[in-house]
């Protein structure tokens, strides 16, 4: 029965339009995700500018649990739509069993950080009684109930592994909306419940998640054909899926660790300065997402595209799919860097900003948009690395721009006591990047995609 299955349209669409129609809702639902991120810090910015720097303290930590998650959803979309372009379906289906498996174990493991570690964590950044009373709130929140956004992932990676991107929009908008509407109602007190202030935040994260993830569910039961679930699969796995999925994404986990990391670092870094400097670092996050986002939307997209087609063995699609992908990143990020410019105080104006985080806000956004046309093109570059089971050279540059040249960059420069002079670490790191990337990519296009 399994070999009636029609060919997939990532096979057969024209290219461009297959980019589009793959990459859209995702980019349109990640645009609504990083809406519901910078609502959330505009909220909790309304308490207090040490309720904000908590909120940037928990970041690392939080930031951990989604490369957990986003890198186990890489490693069954690249098996996933490796095995479907191959005709390999009963391997496709225990990718996509085994990975809600590992799904529940990723949120059984914070549950345990999140009980005995939230506290500690927002100590070793801070000593200031308030901030570390938000921040271990908030931070333990969301790790004891990241069930909602573990299982949130691996089912959108589902439904996108298989080109059915817009259901994968639908479920992580819906989650984005749930948590936007309930920001002000659960941080304030509205309606008759109480004000929890920061961890309403927390409250209404994760209940968007878990809402998202059920929708999650559904779709894919409902709409996902080519995926066949199974208990039976998901209790026992093979070693071989287990071994297979964590080869790429082992290293696209240790890529998004290292990104915790560096925020972990940098934060320790900026408050020497002043909890102002942190706190502008975490605006800064946030307002960059709004243009990250879309990319790693049509990075989510591709990725499925290249690897289907290079199970096909078609080098064409896979030439056109890149270039198409460049350009339209490299758009993106232009159109970032030109915002930021223009105007920088009306974006930290959202978050409150005092006389003092504007003085150092403002440079800052100038600073570090610079190398946002930059990341565009190491971004698509990398979709090639983990299309093709090789994310280690993804790790290699991570590795190397974050940990290797922008740490140690900023520590340098901080050394001057000018906050503005720290900002210019990321442009630093990002032509790093790009050479690193450039390199790379040539090689893995010579021994895998010449070959076709």
């Amino acid at each position: 029965m399994s070999t009636e299955r029609k060919e997939n349209k990532m096979g057969v669409m024209p290219v461009k339009k297959l980019i589009v129609t793959m990459s859209l809702p995702m980019m349109v639902s990640m645009l609504v995700q990083a809406l519901y991120n910078v609502v959330d810090s505009i909220y909790v910015a309304r308490l207090s500018e040490s309720a904000l720097t908590a909120v940037t303290l928990a970041f690392p930590l939080q930031n951990l649990m989604i490369a957990l998650g986003s890198g186990t959803g890489v490693g069954i979309n690249a098996l996933l739509s490796r095995s479907l372009g191959a005709k390999r379906f009963e391997r496709s289906d225990a990718a996509a069993n085994t990975g809600l498996l590992l799904t529940f174990l990723n949120a059984v493991l914070f549950l345990f950080i999140g009980l005995f570690a939230a506290d500690a964590f927002i100590r070793t950044q801070t000593d200031v009684s308030e901030i570390i009373g938000h921040g271990s709130t908030y931070l333990r929140i969301v790790t004891c109930f990241s069930v909602g956004i573990f299982f949130q992932m691996t089912f959108e990676r589902l439904l996108q592994s298989t080109g059915l991107t817009v259901y994968s929009m639908i479920s992580q908008a819906a989650g984005a909306i749930i948590n936007i509407i309930l920001d002000p109602i659960l941080i304030f007190g509205m309606f008759g419940l109480p004000a929890f202030g920061v961890a309403g935040a927390a409250y209404a994260t994760i209940a968007g998640q878990i809402i998202a993830a059920v929708l999650g569910l559904i779709m894919n039961l409902k709409f996902n054909k080519e995926i066949h679930f199974s208990f039976a699969k998901i209790l026992h796995p093979q070693p071989e899926i287990v071994g297979r999925i964590y080869a790429v994404g082992v290293p696209s986990i240790l890529m998004m660790s290292i990104g915790s990391v560096m925020t972990y670092l940098m934060n320790r870094i900026l408050i020497a300065f002043s909890t102002t400097a942190t706190a502008v670092f975490g605006v800064y996050f946030k307002l960059q997402s709004f243009f990250f986002m879309p990319v790693f939307g049509l990075n989510n997209g591709l990725i499925p595209v290249l690897a289907y087609n290079y199970g096909a063995r078609s080098k064409p699609r896979i030439d056109e799919a890149l270039k198409f992908s460049v350009m339209v990143a490299a758009l993106i990020m232009c159109t970032g860097t030109l915002i930021m410019n223009l105007f920088p105080s009306q974006l930290l104006g959202f978050f409150n900003a005092s006389e003092d985080m504007l003085a150092i806000g403002v440079p800052a956004l100038h600073i570090i948009s610079v190398h946002f046309p930059i990341a565009a093109v190491c971004i698509v570059l990398g979709s090639v690395f983990q299309a093709f089971s090789q994310s280690i050279y993804s790790l290699i540059i991570s590795i190397g721009r974050q940990l290797v040249i922008l740490i140690p960059a900023a520590w340098l420069l901080a050394q001057s006591g000018n906050v503005n002079n720290v900002w210019w670490c990321f442009l630093i790191a990002e032509s790093a990047s790009l050479m690193l990337s450039v390199i790379f990519f040539r090689k893995i296009y010579r021994e895998h995609v010449m070959t076709l």
